[in-house]
């Protein structure tokens, strides 16, 4: 079994304190893997404290020696993306094929943002002769990041990046089913070079590790991606010390097929969308509407190609997709499936925990097809973070857009069109944070990536994340040096 027995904070690999060690169990068998640290509140207060230590150091290095670290790392991250993808995939079941691809691609991000270290200046603003007045740009402080169980080292470099080039410091905090991938980095972390307490990672639960970073008085934002009401639950819990937020939450994301569209492009689109991570995504493009000239065409050409998805152990290259995170994810997609069933909805394909051969005890579930779902079932309103796709029609325009909007969620959308004018006025009218038109999931480091509704606050990606670690100061300078006694008459 694999030890990561170790916290890493202010530079040191450290027993917990209060924390522990627990197992992480790998879902492709349901089995323990490895023996991971966890921290409790007094290893947050160590680790905030060496974040605050090194935060004046860091916010004043200058932007292009921080760029070289943020490089520097980029490279040793490059140079370990076979082991933190395999890592990924025993922690959390992804398929490896998938891990290796977004992981291959983290180096990009942390070099664009290295890009940005040395660019966070201000503006002048014109007023009259009598005064000069600009801004000036100053990193928050401490940043707690807290990262989810299906994409642990891709949110953990959409927080950590725009963070450490705007000059703040970090606790990483990962999610306690799949903390070891996160580990793993701080081992990369450590050889790049940052500065000891630039970059702590202590995973924990979140009802004492997470809460502790939550409440901190001495974290200047909380970066948390994750579920809706663990959001609100932050919100409350971090109030107190008015700190900045900014949430990547749940989507139901509508993928759109207008009867017009390249048919065959959307379907590789839609049914990709639809499975991509085991169905963990915030992004899955699980409400499939479309348009009813071509749906029950669409019904059985889906439902055909579902059946080419092979599901087994996901270090097997060869597998599209692997078993779900955890056994309580297990559970919370097989009561969907019962859920689809009770409200009227038509199975078409897989509903079934998949076990034995292959699959063992691991938390596997076929990929799931319901079709002639109506918009208000729960199938269609509640993220379900499963390998369930819902079918449903519609007709026009109109029909698609109130379709599409009518859930809380606004994080992302799909439309297939080849009527351009379409594509601008339905695009437009959709509820979403980013919209794709005739492609989807085309998601990149310099694209501004976040929820409408209750999908989240802020922006992840883009100059956007980057200019949320900044407070900004307004200066006024008096060019004449003059101020009339007001009380001269």
């Amino acid at each position: 079994m694999e030890r990561f027995d170790r916290l890493f904070i202010g530079g040191e690999w450290l027993a917990p304190v209060d924390g522990g060690l627990v197992e992480s169990i790998d879902p492709s068998t349901g089995k323990p893997w490895a023996v991971v640290a966890m921290g409790g509140p007094k290893d947050i207060d160590a680790a905030v404290a060496a974040a605050r230590e090194a935060f004046e150091g860091w916010r004043r290095t200058p932007g292009h020696e921080r760029a070289a670290i943020l490089r520097r790392f980029a490279e040793l991250y490059r140079d370990n993306v076979e082991m933190l993808a395999s890592l990924e995939t025993r922690d959390n079941g992804r398929a490896i094929r998938e891990s290796r691809m977004d992981v291959g691609g983290h180096p990009q991000t942390w070099h664009w943002f290295a890009s940005l270290a040395d660019k966070a200046s201000g503006r002048t603003i014109p007023f009259d002769d009598t005064v000069h007045v600009f801004t000036t740009r100053e990193p928050l402080g401490v940043v707690g990041a807290i990262t989810p169980w299906n994409v642990p080292l891709m949110s953990a470099t959409w927080k950590l990046a725009p963070a450490l080039a705007a000059g703040c410091t970090v606790v990483l905090k990962p999610a306690e089913q799949t903390p070891v991938s996160s580990l793993a980095l701080a081992r990369v972390i450590e050889q790049a070079g940052f500065p000891p307490g630039v970059v702590n990672v202590v995973p924990g639960d979140g009802a004492t590790a997470g809460a502790a970073l939550v409440a901190h008085p001495g974290v200047a934002k909380i970066s948390f991606t994750g579920e809706g009401e663990t959001a609100k639950t932050i919100l409350r819990n971090g109030a107190d010390t008015l700190k900045r937020f900014s949430f990547e939450l749940g989507g139901k994301a509508p993928h759109i097929i207008f009867a017009d569209a390249d048919v065959e492009q959307a379907l590789n689109a839609a049914t990709g969308s639809a499975f991509a991570l085991c169905g963990q995504s915030c992004a899955l493009g699980s409400r499939v509407l479309v348009e009813r000239s071509i749906y029950e065409r669409v019904v059985e050409e889906f439902t055909r190609r579902v059946g080419r998805v092979r599901v087994g152990p996901p270090l097997d290259p060869a597998n599209h997709m692997g078993p779900q995170a955890h056994a309580a994810q297990l559970e919370k997609t097989m009561s969907y499936v019962g859920v689809g069933q009770d409200q009227g909805a038509r199975l078409v394909a897989g509903g079934q925990r998949l076990q034995g051969s292959c699959f063992g005890d691991g938390y596997y579930v076929a990929p799931t097809v319901f079709a002639d779902v109506a918009p208000e079932m729960r199938i269609a309103q509640e993220e379900i973070f499963g390998p369930v796709a819902a079918l449903i029609p519609f007709t026009g325009e109109d029909e698609a857009v109130a379709i599409a909007n009518g859930t809380p969620y606004g994080l992302a959308a799909g439309l297939w069109t080849q009527d351009v004018g379409r594509a601008h006025r339905v695009s437009q009218r959709i509820e979403a944070g980013i919209v794709w038109v005739n492609t989807y999931r085309f998601i990149r480091w310099s694209t501004p990536y976040g929820g409408f509704k209750s999908s989240g606050w802020g922006r992840e990606n883009g100059l956007e994340a980057f200019d949320e670690h900044f407070e900004t100061r307004t200066t006024v300078i008096s060019t004449t040096g003059r101020f009339a006694d007001p009380f001269a008459s």
